[in-house]
């Protein structure tokens, strides 16, 4: 098993950052992510980091500006959002996996463990 708690998020202007964190307890992950969901959408894919070697993956919405990062020691993972737009207001979910993935990465169905969700409302 798995917990995530996921922390960080809140109101910002567009152009400004957030920086939202993820903790997890319990078993060790082989990949972590963060996907996001806004009203009437599916959850989408947001950025991935595998928990060896640390290869990070990114959707191409986010590519540049935001950046998935990890502390191993801490068991925590992090996500940095730099230059917010308001397409980006939505639940931002963070996701382990204790598969083995490789092109499944930015999909959701390896992940088996979800957080709650934090709020993130980008205004224009």
């Amino acid at each position: 098993q798995v917990q995530l708690v996921e922390s960080g998020g809140g109101l910002v202007q567009a152009g400004g950052s957030l920086r939202l964190s993820c903790a997890a307890s319990g078993r060790t992950a082989s990949a972590m992510a963060w996907f996001r969901q806004a009203p009437g959408n599916e959850r989408e894919f947001v950025a991935a980091i595998k928990w060896n070697g640390g290869a990070t993956f990114y959707a191409d919405s986010v590519k540049g500006r935001f950046t998935i990062s990890k502390s191993s020691a801490e068991k925590m993972v992090y996500l940095q959002m730099n230059n917010l737009k308001p397409e980006d207001t939505a639940v931002y979910y963070c996701a382990a996996s204790r598969r083995t993935i490789n092109s499944t990465i930015r999909s959701r169905e390896p992940y088996d463990y979800w957080g709650q969700g934090t709020q993130v409302t980008v205004s224009s």
